[in-house]
């Protein structure tokens, strides 16, 4: 019988994210998080729904994941400047605190799975991840 693709994903990511959020823990930080914040400084202030179209997300789940760090002081949701009705995310100064703080852990943390897995079949395993998101477009 053929294991099924879904569940061997669905592992691989939960052990994935197991292994950061454990590494990025005395950031306070999850790996969810850091990475949201860090999409959230390269994009600047943004619009939730362009934010939520950059991250390939609904605006309800990505609402859903900026109230931890909305309430933690390290995103603002702020009234947009031409349209009242638009709402603006910001990453504030706590928020890049956070983020410079937690890198260093990030980094290590990569560096730790790059020593781990051969070179060239951790870019298969990139490519692969590539090629099966296109499965979805």
């Amino acid at each position: 019988m053929l294991p099924c693709h879904c569940l061997a994903l669905r592992r691989a990511s939960r052990t994935a994210t197991s292994f950061y959020d454990t590494a990025l823990a005395p950031a306070g930080l999850t790996v969810a998080q850091f990475a949201m914040l860090r999409q959230l400084q390269a994009l600047g202030r943004v619009s939730i729904s362009r934010a939520a179209q950059a991250m390939q997300l609904d605006r309800t789940t990505l609402g859903r994941n900026l109230g931890p760090l909305e309430r933690g002081g390290m995103v603002r949701i702020v009234v947009g400047e031409t349209d009242g009705r638009q709402r603006m995310i910001e990453v504030s100064d706590r928020g890049e605190q956070a983020v410079r703080q937690a890198i260093p852990a990030w980094k290590s943390a990569q560096a730790a799975i790059s020593g781990r897995l051969n070179p060239g079949r951790l870019a298969l395993l990139h490519e692969l991840l590539a090629e099966f998101e296109s499965i979805a477009s």
